[in-house]
């Protein structure tokens, strides 16, 4: 099936590590933006808690590629913001993915860790409070490590997705692994090969992350 396909000519490897590079770190600007998030949609300042409801309504409501685009027009397009990268375009535009990705990808980190946060004892932050600790000494030292073991699961299929997700950015000519894909089948005459090389690729990336996740789960799972 592939014995006309000159594999050769492409850079598989390196357009998967673009997406391995995208998932990483978004993941890592989600799980940091969703938790400020969720720390204000359950906080006792009525306007931190609006902010953060509006933010999650409305940027998870909205589809991904539109905030993709988005950023790509507004922050450089009409804002000139050029993000460190002194006029690189490709670095410009992985940037620019990247916070697409942390701002959509955030809000489900939030819901999931908001969920977590809600199978907390009440009685645990009020015994902290009684000792004299503030809203965010107990969220961070009492109910966030609970929250963040019992929503591991949750958290694992909201990277999943993310790595799916990062097909987007060749809406903004990030040259990761679905941009390579359109360009393959493009030049060659086989489309379900090509299709299965890729397809096999995600799976490559995502089957490890669930399974060693959902281990993890299991393992740091609160006990109640």
């Amino acid at each position: 099936m592939f014995e006309f396909l000159d594999l050769e000519r492409y850079d598989l490897f390196g357009a998967f590590w673009v997406t391995v590079q995208l998932t990483f770190y978004s993941a890592v600007g989600s799980l940091i933006w969703g938790t400020i998030l969720a720390g204000m949609r359950v906080s006792p300042v009525p306007i931190m808690r609006a902010f953060g409801t509006a933010y999650v309504h409305l940027f998870r409501n909205t589809p991904l590629t539109l905030i993709i685009l988005a950023c790509s027009q507004v922050l450089y397009l009409r804002l000139q913001f050029e993000m460190g990268a002194s006029g690189d375009v490709k670095t410009i535009a992985f940037r620019l993915a990247v916070i697409g990705f942390v701002a959509y990808t955030a809000t489900f980190v939030c819901e999931a860790l908001r969920s977590g946060i809600n199978t907390v004892p009440v009685g645990q932050a009020e015994a902290a409070r009684a000792l004299g600790l503030g809203f965010f000494q107990v969220l961070r030292l009492i109910v966030l490590p609970q929250a963040f073991r019992s929503v591991v699961a949750p958290l694992a299929s909201v990277l999943i997705a993310l790595t799916k997700n990062t097909t987007v950015a060749s809406a903004i000519s990030v040259a990761e692994a679905a941009a390579l894909m359109k360009a393959m089948q493009e030049n060659e005459a086989q489309l379900i090969p090509i299709a299965a090389i890729f397809a096999f690729g995600f799976i490559i990336l995502t089957l490890p992350t669930g399974l060693f996740l959902g281990w993890v789960s299991k393992r740091v799972a609160v006990k109640r």
